[in-house]
């Protein structure tokens, strides 16, 4: 005779809780979904992505880090020849590198000093070109994110003036910071002075090369942002850039250290237009009408 199989009590039991189980958890899933979804609708994190959105983030601080490479980083280094300085301890300063990193980068970009001639003034004038497409990006991403109508012809005055300005910041800055960095407790000095440095170079940068057609007050916030954001880089790259510039070198020989400007300058780059960014969707979030005044 056959035997058939019989189903214990027991073992419908268990088998009918782990199914409410199951059930309770997927159903606890979907509630904490729809929570987070309807939390992330209309926040300050949708309003942020949607910019970055909107500006094509990852192609503009490709293309913006290459651009501060191949045409900033030059004309700076021109300058510097024609002013018997070294901008190779200057770039090492600001990376935080340590003594190894920061030969193989001073070696990398050392310049004898300059006499004007005829090459000479055919490369300051195509790498001033270049800085000046520099300028002219930043400029439109700026109106990009602060859904301002691009001026065209009528604001390349600016972009020299910005850079002339720029150069001049970037002078102070490494006056200021280096009897900062050398004192016993400059710490955490070095990075308010480069706030209080940068902070407003960045508030001013945005209203000028926007033309003023954005409020000093709604551009406050991204310049905060941008700030904090450029004080927090510094401290990263204290971290990472030492031995990756010298990994680099090692691997690559010495031009390996251009792979970690490169990074630096694109993070550069990410930090501009992610200060921006924050500091438009902070400022519009802030003057949207709340649900007490709409109602």
């Amino acid at each position: 005779m056959r035997r058939e199989r019989v189903v214990q009590p027991h073992h419908t039991d268990r088998l009918a809780a782990a199914q409410r189980e199951a059930t309770a958890v997927r159903s606890a899933g979907q509630k904490a979904v729809a929570t987070a979804r309807g939390r992330y609708e209309g926040s300050l994190a949708q309003s942020f992505v949607v910019r970055l959105k909107a500006i094509d983030f990852t192609d503009q601080v490709m293309l913006f880090g290459a651009g501060l490479l191949v045409s900033l980083l030059p004309f700076l280094i021109l300058l510097s020849a024609f002013a018997s300085n070294r901008i190779g301890d200057d770039i090492a300063l600001r990376l935080g590198l340590n003594r190894r990193a920061s030969g193989i980068v001073s070696h990398l970009l050392t310049a004898a000093p300059a006499t004007l001639n005829f090459a000479t003034a055919t490369s300051l004038l195509f790498v001033a070109a270049g800085t000046l497409a520099v300028a002219g990006s930043l400029q439109q991403i700026y109106e990009k994110v602060f859904n301002t109508e691009h001026r065209g012809v009528r604001g390349l005055y600016r972009l020299p003036i910005w850079i002339a300005v720029l150069c001049l910041v970037v002078a102070f800055e490494s006056l200021v910071s280096k009897p900062v960095r050398n004192a016993a407790d400059g710490v955490g000095l070095v990075e308010l002075v480069t706030f209080a440095i940068w902070m407003p170079f960045y508030w001013w940068t945005m209203h000028f090369l926007l033309a003023g057609r954005v409020p000093w007050r709604k551009l406050l916030p991204a310049a905060i942002f941008t700030g904090a954001f450029y004080v927090g880089l510094g401290v990263f790259s204290k971290f990472y850039f030492s031995s990756t510039i010298t990994s680099d070198s090692r691997t690559y020989g010495t031009i390996g250290a251009i792979l970690g400007i490169l990074t630096w300058f694109v993070a550069i780059g990410a930090v501009i237009i992610l200060g921006a960014v924050a500091g438009a969707a902070w400022a519009d979030r802030k003057n949207q009408p709340s649900a007490t005044d709409t109602g």
